[in-house]
């Protein structure tokens, strides 16, 4: 066997233990969007249809928030639980590149918490809506319904012996 034959089946190898051609990780990881995903518009069109009107994506907050209503100081962050470690079962470290993907996701769960306390120190309120919290259509219903109230009542916190998620909304400190 060729050094040449040798180096191609060694990228092949590599390629059946990755699951993807050489090249297309690459590709799939590109096409991952930052902003207007289906939650994010979901969550979006179901404000707007209740009639709160808000800023997207606006750059000038730390974090970016994903929504701003400055009628009512509050700024909601629509996180999905893998990139920000939401402790629902769905986040998952993957199983190559262990140190590279912990080290990652840690340093975003810490950026998170360091600006939302930036922005509760400037007086804004910060609700933070999960993924998994929008995935069924019964919890969707209930969350999004639970999100405009805590909006326009003013009032993160949660009831006592309710059966909601850890994480769904921040508490001032």
């Amino acid at each position: 066997m060729t050094k040449a034959q040798k180096a191609e089946a060694a990228q092949n190898r590599a390629a059946k233990r990755s699951g993807f051609e050489r090249g297309s990780r690459s590709f799939i990881m590109s096409r991952i969007r930052g902003t207007d995903t289906s939650i994010e518009t979901l969550t979006r069109s179901y404000l707007f249809a209740r009639g709160l009107r808000f800023r997207k994506n606006d750059k000038r907050y730390p974090g970016h928030p994903d929504i701003v209503l400055p009628k009512w100081r509050t700024m909601v962050f629509i996180n999905g639980c893998f990139w920000h470690m939401h402790d629902c079962g769905n986040c998952k470290i993957p199983k190559s590149h262990v140190e590279f993907w912990t080290a990652k996701l840690e340093r975003n769960k810490a950026r998170d918490a360091r600006q939302h306390a930036q922005l509760r120190a400037q007086g804004w309120r910060v609700i933070v809506v999960w993924e998994c919290e929008l995935k069924t259509v019964q919890a969707r219903a209930e969350r999004l319904e639970k999100l405009y109230r805590q909006i326009t009542d003013g009032n993160d916190a949660e009831q006592p012996g309710s059966a909601e998620q850890p994480n769904s909304t921040e508490q001032p400190e």
